[in-house]
């Protein structure tokens, strides 16, 4: 098998879940014996992984440029994963026309008009309408997924959202959540103890809209409560790309230090003692989430940082959605050894019954053979997606030549 994987960036494991996840299938792809091509229009990053190492092929690759199609045609990929839906509804079309027998499979990452949806009622004070999901962004993403072969959905949620609001075809979709390293009993023996740890922590990508909220939500609201009920006790915030707005935040005499950027964000995570993640709105799988409970970290979130990770079992710390109850969670799990080595009992067995590698990477390994076997009767089943497959390879077809003419035009 040979997969081309077409990123929105170039990934960075160690600035953000979604780069994470992007380098856990590279690597499974390549466990499986298949050959990996890795291709971005995005801009060289200084943090991007080294994908040479590892020994995946990397190739920069320019939108609205008819030299993709030459370079595709040659490649002759079996399967085509597109890094969010924008990278499908840019090359999908020219994947269709150059390399019609390839699977098309998109990673969605996580549904980005629902996070959309709740940034816009969170704005206007009100909960979130179906009305928000009718919106031009929910339009692409929705006819993004139509068109693939198959979607790989981050969140149980997610999957229940497409089935039931959207009646998605179950046979698009495939649920992948953000694999994991099962616990073992020797990982979980070298995790600092309780006695240990010092502080509260709170980790993100700046880039992320949800997570610059939860900060100033924590800086305005929940820490100044927060820091009464544990006297001595710091909030560190990390995070890659911190702007001049989140380092300004930063107050040593309050007690909340803005560390920017963590070399090692498990290092960070396991000298913590609680993690906090007051997420007012969002989608998909939060990454820092899963990250605690590998590290053995306790945590305080709300219903969206949770959303899909539990599956019904108790949360790896406490689940609160009102300042009052998030404050007294937080302050009661700092102090009660008790309390937080059963959160982390708890995170041990979400990892290891809901996202443990071994659960999901033999069946998707399956499942993306038997697709491509049987892909001349699965696409004749999916008559939505052939409708969107020729009426976009066709308008999206003249207008990016359109783009690539007028783009010479400006060179010349």
């Amino acid at each position: 098998m040979k997969v081309l994987v077409i990123g929105y960036v170039w990934p960075e494991p160690a600035s953000s879940a979604a780069g994470g996840r992007m380098l856990g299938f590279l690597r499974l792809f390549q466990r499986w014996g298949w050959t990996v091509d890795f291709s971005t229009p995005a801009a060289e990053s200084p943090y991007a992984f080294d994908l040479e190492s590892i020994g995946v092929n990397r190739h920069r690759i320019e939108l609205n440029h008819s030299s993709f199609d030459g370079f595709v045609k040659n490649l002759r990929p079996d399967l085509v994963l597109f890094d969010r839906f924008m990278m499908e509804e840019q090359f999908g079309w020219r994947v269709a026309e150059q390399c019609p027998g390839s699977l098309r499979l998109l990673d969605t990452v996580d549904l980005h008009f629902l996070r959309q949806a709740r940034h816009g009622a969170l704005k206007e004070n009100r909960e979130v309408a179906k009305n928000d999901f009718r919106s031009d962004f929910a339009l692409r993403e929705i006819a993004s997924i139509l068109r693939s072969d198959m979607s790989l959905i981050i969140s149980e949620f997610e999957m229940e959202l497409l089935l039931g609001e959207f009646k998605i075809d179950p046979a698009l979709l495939r649920y992948v959540p953000l694999l994991a390293d099962a616990l073992s009993q020797e990982s979980q023996q070298a995790w600092p103890g309780f006695a240990a740890r010092n502080d509260f922590l709170f980790i993100g990508n700046f880039l992320h809209e949800p997570n610059w909220d939860a900060v100033l939500f924590l800086k305005n609201t929940l820490w100044p409560l927060l820091r009464k009920c544990a006297p001595g006790a710091s909030l560190r915030v990390y995070g890659a790309y911190p702007s001049a707005k989140v380092t300004q935040l930063h107050r040593p005499s309050e007690g909340f230090l803005v560390e920017g950027r963590a070399e090692d964000a498990r290092k960070v995570m396991s000298k913590a003692r609680v993690c906090l993640a007051p997420l007012r709105f969002g989608a998909g799988v939060k990454g820092k989430l899963v990250e605690a409970m590998e590290c053995g970290t306790p945590s305080v979130t709300t219903d969206i940082g949770a959303e899909g990770l539990t599956g019904g079992l108790p949360w790896n710390g406490a689940i609160a959605n009102t300042p009052d109850e998030f404050v007294s969670a937080a302050a009661a799990l700092y102090a009660d050894e008790t309390k937080w080595r059963e959160a982390q009992d708890r995170g041990i067995a979400i990892i290891n019954s809901r996202n443990a590698r071994g659960l999901f990477e033999p069946d998707l390994k399956r499942d993306l053979e038997a697709r491509l076997a049987g892909l001349p009767t699965h696409r004749e089943n999916n008559f939505l997606g052939m409708l969107l497959q020729h009426h976009t390879l066709h308008s999206a077809r003249y207008m990016s030549r359109w783009m690539e003419e007028k783009n010479r035009g400006v060179k010349n």
